[in-house]
């Protein structure tokens, strides 16, 4: 099976390429050479920018039609536990996958992966939805929330 980069991956690409499960989010890319340090590996901050990137489009593709008909909420990054696990290098093949594990009133919290034949990077943070102007928690809507519990089988936390 070829791999698409850059472009959702359907649950059996995503095992083909020897994910332990499918994630309701994941897409492939191939490490640059702006994203190696001086020790030939990938930077820190590639990681991240890999997770943002993925992130933004699961809100996009997932979330964002839930809010139509009011002033968008914003959607911030309230924090975000990082545990690189294995170092990658220059042409290596990845996926980056996410997920939301569980959810609240007016935030939820969502995990990332990266896997390149095993995992290679963890990410767990707490995202938070506030009003348009940022004044308030913005409350998750109810078809939001009933797509965290069916699609990313997340639960709800009093």
């Amino acid at each position: 099976m070829d791999l698409r980069f850059l472009t959702p991956l359907r649950p059996e690409e995503q095992l083909a390429q020897g994910l332990p499960e499918a994630a309701p989010m994941a897409m492939a890319d191939r490490v640059r050479f702006s994203e190696i340090d001086i020790l030939q590996h990938v930077n820190n901050k590639a990681y991240l920018d890999w997770f943002e990137a993925l992130r933004v489009h699961y809100y996009n593709t997932h979330f964002r039609h839930h809010f139509r008909g009011e002033a968008e909420p914003r959607h911030v990054v309230r924090n975000a536990d990082i545990h690189y696990v294995k170092e990658m290098v220059l042409g290596e093949t990845y996926l980056t996958t996410a997920r939301v594990l569980s959810f609240r009133r007016t935030s939820y919290t969502m995990e990332q992966q990266i896997w390149s034949g095993d995992l290679r990077a963890r990410m767990v943070g707490v995202m938070v939805f506030r009003t348009a102007d940022g004044s308030a928690g913005h409350p998750i809507p109810d078809s939001l929330r009933q797509q965290f519990v069916e699609l990313d089988g997340a639960t709800e936390e009093s």
